[in-house]
């Protein structure tokens, strides 16, 4: 019998790890590609033992993508998840990565950005100042804890949310009909 294939929390923890330098090579013409690829290298290396099937899954993920890196480690952790299934199962669609990639983009893009960059950062921004203002050096250091300790959380537990909610999340979605009405939603809340 064949030993069976899965991703563990260490495997995801680097998923994570490598995410943190998704921006180091940000293009105009792919934009958080290369970054999104060099994060999910670690799954990839243990999904798949054979050279073809790990330039298959490289190339699958050097196309176009864009969203807040704030919130990027879930989808991080649903394609990590897609990957294991496409390893494993041999009737998987391997189309559906990259059609959750992009589904995923736009909305998770709205969210985070509207709530990290347009909520999070003006409220750290102004409590930081009016203490700053004052002389106060605290001022500062709220403004940085304010704004970075929530999306470094939100950073580590998308990872093995996106992870653990996988592809059975996105099917219960699918069936029921509720990925239209979550997409807009999302687009929704976004603007």
């Amino acid at each position: 019998m064949a030993e069976k294939i899965t991703l563990t929390k260490q495997d995801r923890k680097k998923v994570w790890w490598r995410h943190q330098f998704l921006q180091g090579s940000w293009n105009y013409e792919r934009m958080q590609n290369g970054g999104w690829c060099y994060s999910i290298i670690p799954a990839i290396k243990k999904l798949y033992p054979n050279k073809e099937d790990k330039v298959a899954a490289l190339k699958r993920h050097m196309e176009f993508y864009n969203t807040t890196p704030f919130i990027i480690t879930f989808p991080l952790g649903i394609t990590a998840a897609q990957e294991l299934e496409n390893a494993t199962n041999p009737d998987f669609d391997v189309d559906q990565i990259a059609t959750v990639k992009t589904a995923m983009m736009g909305p998770l893009a709205g969210i985070g950005d509207s709530f990290f960059w347009g909520t999070l950062r003006v409220l750290g921004t102004g409590i930081g100042t009016s203490l700053a203002i004052q002389g106060n050096f605290l001022g500062v250091i709220l403004y940085l804890l304010i704004f970075n300790v929530p999306h470094f959380l939100m950073r580590y537990a998308g990872t093995f949310l996106g992870y653990n909610l996988g592809t059975g999340f996105l099917k219960k979605l699918e069936q029921s009909g509720s990925m239209q009405l979550l997409t807009y939603g999302a687009a929704i809340i976004g603007l």
